[in-house]
């Protein structure tokens, strides 16, 4: 009965909401399976053969298609060589999210499949088991399991190292570093070979225009080992910003279309730079000065602005630095009356 009330109730629940997407599946309705019914893309990944000692990551996209707002309320895996997070706590209708898994190979030898249990809620809960399996091969070993680089401004110096050591009859080569977009230039060189016995040196750096930003990836170590081609590597690490702009945003207000206003805006690098350009200007915002031709670690705009059209005024410049090739983006709005 209580089963039977549940499903009474979501169904009821997902008729009523109004603009409800063709695409809602109202069969999980009928049991407590309903929750699988939200990772479209599979609910199941396999790591593959993997040196002991990697440190590895799948993200499983999860999509809330019901017409009511959905909570990941619990995450239980079932080891504890494995954790796991949501990127997003609470769904909405038709957003989706991840369930980040890490397994540690670390932990465990030979083959392993270890359960993870999402359950959502909170008025209506059901739970899905996600599912990772992995092999550990004792031959093949990873030192340290993983990349990882601490917060590091955009360009800076600095890099981390891998060693991989194989020990078999196979005689193994690592060929080439495979990054595609994980933001890091990665190479590797061969520390010694030996009968039975052969070590590599991976190293990467953060690349001097990747994005600002916290990210967690995988690379993978190109073999000739045809039952292993591809050696998963994970890397993780965060890229400050070498630039950044005071205020973030220009918020005008409500003001007279008769009213001339004038704004600052500082922008602060962490080594001298120029700023190039400002983009966007005209049809009542102009910069009230010359840009300064001199580097320096702080720079500033001065800006006039006149909204000359009564209602709702959008606009983004485009501010451009000798610091980085992508531009900062400067928000202003506000209202104008006649």
């Amino acid at each position: 009965m209580r089963g039977l009330h549940f499903a009474a109730g979501l169904a009821l629940r997902l008729l009523l909401c109004v603009g409800t997407w063709t695409a809602f599946d109202a069969r999980p309705i009928r049991g407590q399976g309903w929750a699988e019914k939200m990772f479209q893309q599979g609910v199941a990944h396999e790591f593959g053969v993997v040196p002991k000692g990697s440190q590895l990551l799948h993200r499983f996209p999860i999509t809330n298609i019901y017409a009511v707002r959905m909570e990941i309320t619990q995450i239980q895996p079932g080891c504890g060589c494995v954790s796991a997070v949501a990127s997003k706590r609470f769904l909405e209708p038709r957003e989706t999210g991840t369930i980040d898994v890490s397994m540690d190979a670390k932990r465990f030898d030979g083959p392993k499949s270890v359960g993870i249990r999402v359950t959502v809620g909170p008025e209506f809960v059901s739970s899905a088991e996600l599912r990772v399996t992995a092999n550990a091969r004792g031959d093949l070993v990873f030192n340290p399991g993983r990349l990882v680089f601490g917060p590091q401004a955009n360009g800076a110096e600095g890099g981390q190292t891998v060693v991989m050591e194989y020990a078999g009859a196979f005689p193994l080569e690592v060929r080439e570093v495979v990054t595609n977009q994980v933001p890091v230039n990665a190479t590797v060189k061969q520390l010694y070979r030996e009968p039975g016995r052969v070590g590599y040196e991976v190293s990467a750096a953060l690349k001097s225009d990747g994005p600002p930003g916290a990210f967690k990836d995988t690379i993978f170590l190109k073999t000739n080992d045809p039952t292993q081609p591809m050696v998963p590597l994970l890397v993780e690490g965060a890229i400050e910003s070498s630039i950044s702009i005071t205020p973030q945003k220009l918020a005008l207000g409500n003001v007279s279309t008769s009213d001339m206003l004038t704004r600052r805006v500082v922008v602060r690098g962490q080594k001298a730079f120029q700023i190039l350009s400002v983009e966007g200007t005209g049809q009542g915002v102009e910069l009230a000065g010359e840009l300064s031709p001199t580097p320096s670690m702080t720079q500033t705009i001065s800006l006039k602005i006149q909204l000359k059209n009564a209602g709702e005024f959008k606009r983004e410049l485009k501010i451009r630095t000798s610091l980085q090739d992508a531009p900062l983006i400067l928000p202003l709005d506000g209202s104008a009356a006649p």
